[in-house]
């Protein structure tokens, strides 16, 4: 005896095997994506060097991964604008460990990274070609809020203090340094909450996850123009000595005659009126030419930074 109601039943059943994969094939792709971030293979390749490559410009992720491409992507397009002979895609990462793995890796041609990232770098086979200017703006800031009623270096004592990461030179590793040298046993005395991006740093200090946090400066100057409602009721109370500014690497299989050509467009940037609308985007008067030598007094730093904070 047939069933009156089959056709409709499979009907329905077909349906309902669309719907699912109309619902899970996202997820898949997402899941694939972040497999891909996850387990890249390394890139060991003279390709760079040939006329129509396609080079990844790498970014380190002190902003979340929007605001990065805001800030950067007119400067990269510009770049590659002006190096018709190659292609240049930037290249945002996650967190500060994805991006260090894809360094370690040699997977970018180019890297905007800090000077931690950038002396380490250099035993992955990456050299030192140029920076950005403005080194005293190389510092790092912990910021409370106004009602906090947190007055001296002492008062974080039994706090939890919030960082962007463990490998944030100018924004954990300068700011515990400092509070170290200031009285502060910084390995026994406070919590440290480590979060994604800078941006996120000062949001646990508002939103009281936190009792200090600690940025750079650039970020901070970043964060006020864009949330000057929360930036008011938070203050800058301490704030280090300055370092080198961030540096940018060129992975040692890129011809050379690519890297001058590089390297003279990013100094130049000040010399006429587009560069400088890029620079000011960045909140940086200038990029100047640099060697591996350049940042010695980064080695000299992690010498005694190593010494002292674990």
């Amino acid at each position: 005896m047939n069933d009156e109601h089959g056709p409709d039943r499979q009907t329905q059943f077909y349906h309902l095997i669309i719907g699912l994969v109309i619902f899970l094939l996202p997820c898949l792709l997402i899941a694939c994506d972040a497999q891909q971030d996850e387990n890249y293979s390394p890139q060991y390749t003279t390709a760079s060097t040939t006329t129509g490559a396609v080079l990844t410009f790498g970014v380190m992720p002190y902003h979340n991964t929007q605001l990065l491409h805001e800030t950067y992507a007119p400067l990269v397009e510009y770049l590659d604008r002006n190096l018709p002979e190659i292609t240049i895609t930037m290249e945002a990462s996650h967190n500060y460990e994805k991006f260090e793995k894809k360094l370690a890796n040699r997977h970018f041609d180019f890297a905007l990274c800090n000077p931690y990232q950038t002396i380490n770098s250099l035993q992955d086979g990456y050299q030192v070609f140029a920076k950005m200017g403005d080194d005293d703006n190389f510092r790092g800031l912990i910021i409370v809020r106004k009602d906090s009623g947190i007055k001296q270096i002492v008062d974080l004592k039994g706090k939890i203090i919030s960082f962007p990461a463990p490998t944030a030179l100018a924004a954990t590793m300068m700011p515990l340094y400092y509070l170290h040298n200031n009285g502060l046993d910084v390995n026994r005395d406070i919590t440290r909450l480590f979060s994604s991006s800078q941006e996120s740093s000062v949001m646990n200090v508002f939103l009281r996850k936190s009792a200090a946090g600690s940025v750079w400066l650039t970020s901070w100057l970043t964060f006020v123009k864009h949330n000057p409602r929360i930036a008011a009721q938070l203050e800058v109370k301490w704030e280090t000595r300055p370092l080198l500014n961030i540096g940018l690497v060129v992975r040692d299989d890129v011809a050379a005659e690519l890297v001058a050509k590089m390297q003279a467009l990013l100094v130049d940037l000040h010399t006429h009126d587009e560069g400088r609308q890029l620079l000011a985007a960045l909140l940086l008067a200038r990029f100047d030419k640099a060697t591996n030598a350049t940042y010695q007094p980064v080695h000299d730093f992690m010498k005694k930074y190593s010494e002292t904070i674990h």
